[in-house]
């Protein structure tokens, strides 16, 4: 990851590692794609927590990446619950 100003990790832990691995999966297809000059995001897991690491050249970067994250991993949360 490219050095940035601020950062931040968010660790979403589950109760069942099954749906840490579906969530990890399904938001990782994002990575590289919505990064641009102003923040990056690497995904990761272990056992049944999915982590986020969040860089930002500014705060305001960091609040759009952080809630980008937060959305995606909701979105594949819930389409999981349907499944």
């Amino acid at each position: 990851m490219t050095a940035f100003s601020h950062e931040t990790v968010l660790e979403l832990s589950y109760d069942d590692e099954s749906l840490a691995r579906v969530v990890e999966r399904s938001v990782g297809r994002e990575v590289g794609e919505i990064d641009d000059d102003r923040s990056e995001t690497t995904v990761s897991r272990d056992g049944a927590t999915v982590a986020f690491t969040v860089g930002a050249r500014d705060l305001t970067a960091l609040r759009a990446a952080t809630n980008t994250w937060l959305r995606l991993a909701m979105v594949a949360e819930r389409t999981a619950a349907l499944a």
